[in-house]
C-alpha cells in the first residue's frame, strides 16, 4: 500500500492482485468483491448500524483484497470481519452474536435462492447456539478481523468523502439544485436502488462496492460522482481547457473517468447463471472448489 493520508493501493497490486495470481478471472473477483460489500451492506441495515461503519468497513473489505486472495479467505468472512472491525473503530460496537445472527440469516437467505426456490417465502431457521454453526462462525469472525489488522498492517484509517462532496458542490453553484445534490451523494451512499437491484440485486452503495476508494483519493472520487451527475442532468459546467471545473479539486481527467467505469460497470447485466456463481462462492471452499473444476491442465511436453 502507498504513503498517503490513507493506504492505496500500489501498481503492482493494481495489476496483478493476490486472486489473479491464484486463477480467479478479473470478472469474477470484480463480482465478489461487490457481492461481498452487498452483504456488508445488508447486514449493516439489519443491524441499525451507523452509515460511517458500514462505508468504513466496506473500504476496508476492498482494500484486503489487494493484499490476499479469495483463495485463502472467504468474501463472506472477511466481510463479517471488516463489519466488525470498523464498528470499533467508529465508536459503535456490535455484539459478536447479533453480527453472527445476521449473517447467518443473509447466507440461508442466499442458499434459499440458490436452490431454486426463489419464487418461494424464505423461512429462516435459527441456528443453536451450543451447535458447531454459532462456533464455527465465531471463531471465523474472530480469525478475520485478527487477519485483516496483520495484512493491512493496522493501516486501517478510513476517510469517507461525504463533506467533501458538499464543499465542492457549494464552490461549483450546485447547492441550489436539490436533484444534483441527491444523485450526487446517491453514487457515494445509497441512492438508485432500484437500478442496482435491477442488474443484480446488489446493496445501493454503488462506489462503495467498487474498489475505488483504495485505488484514488477522495477528491477524485467526488469528482467522478459530480461527473456523473451533470452528465444525466445536463447541467452545464466548463470542462474546455483551459478553464476545466475538475481542475479545481487537481483531479485529472484520465483518474476521474476510470472512476465513473468502475460504478457504471455495477449496472452491467448479468446472467442468472453469473449471478448464482457469485453467490455460491462466498467460502473460500467454494471458490477453491470452482478453481479445481476450472484449472487449465498443464501441456503435455513432446
Amino acid at each position: 500500500m502507498s504513503a498517503s493520508l490513507y493506504p492505496l493501493a500500489s501498481l503492482s497490486q493494481i495489476e496483478s492482485t493476490p486472486s489473479r495470481e491464484d486463477g480467479i478471472p478479473d470478472d469474477l473477483e470484480e463480482d465478489l468483491r461487490a457481492y461481498g460489500c452487498k452483504l456488508v451492506h445488508e447486514a449493516g441495515i439489519l443491524l441499525n448500524q451507523k452509515q460511517v461503519a458500514v462505508a468504513a468497513a466496506q473500504i476496508i473489505f476492498q482494500r484486503f483484497w489487494y493484499v490476499t486472495s479469495m483463495k485463502q479467505f472467504g468474501v463472506g468472512d472477511i466481510g463479517m470481519g471488516a463489519l466488525y472491525l470498523a464498528s470499533k473503530l467508529e465508536e459503535c460496537p456490535l455484539r459478536i452474536r447479533d453480527l453472527i445472527n445476521v449473517y447467518d440469516l443473509l447466507l440461508q437467505r442466499a442458499t434459499h435462492s440458490l436452490n431454486g426456490n426463489a419464487n418461494k417465502a424464505f423461512k429462516y431457521t435459527p441456528m443453536s447456539y451450543f451447535g458447531n454453526t454459532f462456533y464455527d462462525l465465531k471463531d471465523a469472525l474472530v480469525v478475520a478481523e485478527m487477519q485483516i489488522l496483520k495484512r493491512l498492517g493496522f493501516n486501517v484509517q478510513v476517510v469517507l468523502p461525504y463533506g467533501t462532496l458538499v464543499n465542492y458542490m457549494r464552490l461549483l453553484g450546485l447547492t441550489s439544485r436539490e436533484d444534483a445534490c441527491s444523485r450526487a451523494w446517491g453514487y457515494l451512499n445509497d441512492a438508485w436502488v432500484y437500478l442496482v437491484y435491477i442488474c443484480f440485486t446488489f446493496s445501493p452503495d454503488n462506489s462503495l462496492q467498487t474498489p475505488v476508494y483504495a485505488l484514488y483519493q477522495v477528491p477524485t472520487i467526488v469528482s467522478a460522482a459530480i461527473l456523473l451527475t451533470i452528465r444525466h442532468l445536463n447541467i452545464p459546467l466548463p470542462s474546455a481547457p483551459p478553464n476545466c471545473w475538475w481542475e479545481l479539486f487537481d483531479a485529472s481527467w484520465e483518474d476521474i473517468w476510470s472512476v465513473c467505469g468502475y460504478v457504471m460497470r455495477l449496472y452491467r447485466q448479468r446472467s442468472t447463471e453469473d449471478t448464482n456463481r457469485v453467490v455460491g462462492m462466498v467460502t473460500k471452499k467454494e471458490v477453491r472448489k470452482w478453481l479445481e473444476e476450472h484449472r487449465t491442465p498443464n501441456p503435455i511436453p513432446p
